[in-house]
């Protein structure tokens, strides 16, 4: 199970923070591809592998939580809409929803929401879809 903490990042390596640009390079086109990121920023594409998806930018106001997920599941009918009935049993506002086709009966889903008015944490919500024996894999994309 994932656990979440927020830090200031003025004790943190800076690698962590290039990790950060590497992800605003390739999300806004300034480069053509994660090799020119990694380049213009001075660290190796390993180590940008091994951090892009534990290292999140988080917005200063926190007046939005937009937490993207991306989930790898049993490709059986109802699993989806259990998903999202978990999602918003804890009072999140589902923005997006993307779902594969599956292959070898299993699918990857990926779901946007907002959990600014939630009272319950990321780490909550997550726990409690591992929980689900049809979700094979819960993957956190981005948080904002």
């Amino acid at each position: 199970m994932s656990k979440f903490l927020l830090i200031d990042v003025s004790v943190l390596p800076d690698i962590f923070m290039k990790v950060i640009e590497v992800k605003k390079l390739l999300y806004t086109g300034k480069v053509k591809d994660t090799t020119e990121a990694v380049k213009t920023v001075g660290i190796s594409r390993s180590t940008y592998y091994k951090y892009k998806d534990s290292v999140f930018e988080i917005d200063d106001a926190l007046s939005s939580r937009k937490i993207t997920i991306s989930l790898i599941v049993n490709h059986l009918r109802g699993v989806l809409s259990s998903i999202l009935d978990s999602l918003t049993s804890f009072g999140v506002n589902i923005i997006t929803i993307n779902q594969s086709i599956p292959f070898n009966d299993m699918a990857n889903i990926t779901i946007t929401f907002d959990i600014s008015k939630s009272e319950y944490t990321v780490n909550e919500i997550i726990a409690c879809l591992e929980k689900n024996e049809d979700i094979v894999k819960t993957n956190i994309i981005s948080m904002e």
